[in-house]
């Protein structure tokens, strides 16, 4: 989900999520697609067309990939997605708001996005564990999610460098095995 997307490029990713391999009928649809905000409407409408109507459209939101917004413009942004048609928000963190200690901001902005999702989408939390620093703050921060409201925790954007490790995927399993 680049930044620079246009329509006529998230027409085309619908499409092939639709059908990933057209030369392979036995190979099923995607989970989801998942696009920005201004993107939803484009991917939801498009995806209805060509007989996607069973694929979810997930909203990268509340100021992705930094998560460093007012909690106006988090708001804002979620309920744009969810209008749009979005079923699922890929929210981030702040991770400044996480390593200076104000984990109330964090676990109240993961509150409030939840209670705007309500049951029309899901909440998947991104952590960025590559700006976590540590296996206890991943915890830390896996266990604030859930807390939260989570439907999902995800590890990274993609956009930081080290995104997804395997010890990190350890340790976040660990931590909602914990948690259930």
């Amino acid at each position: 989900f680049p930044s620079h997307d246009t329509p006529g490029k998230v027409r085309a990713l619908c499409t092939k999520a639709v059908r990933p391999a057209p030369s392979d009928p036995t190979v099923p649809s995607v989970g989801a697609v998942c696009v920005y905000n201004d993107m939803v409407k484009v991917a939801r409408t498009h995806l209805d067309s060509i007989g996607g109507q069973a694929i979810p459209v997930a909203a990268v939101s509340t100021a992705f990939p930094s998560g460093r917004a007012s909690m106006a413009v988090k708001l804002q942004d979620t309920k744009d997605a969810i209008d749009a048609g979005a079923t699922e928000i890929d929210m981030v963190i702040d991770r400044g708001a996480f390593l200076s200690g104000n984990l109330a901001k964090v676990f109240a902005e993961i509150v409030c996005v939840k209670e705007i999702c309500g049951e029309r989408a899901h909440l998947k939390v991104i952590l960025e564990t590559g700006e976590l620093v540590t296996y206890d703050n991943v915890r830390k921060a896996s266990f604030l999610a859930m807390a939260a409201g989570a439907d999902f925790i995800k590890t990274s954007t993609g956009k930081v460098t080290p995104a997804a490790t395997t010890p990190v995927v350890l340790v976040m399993l660990e931590a909602v095995r914990d948690y259930f």
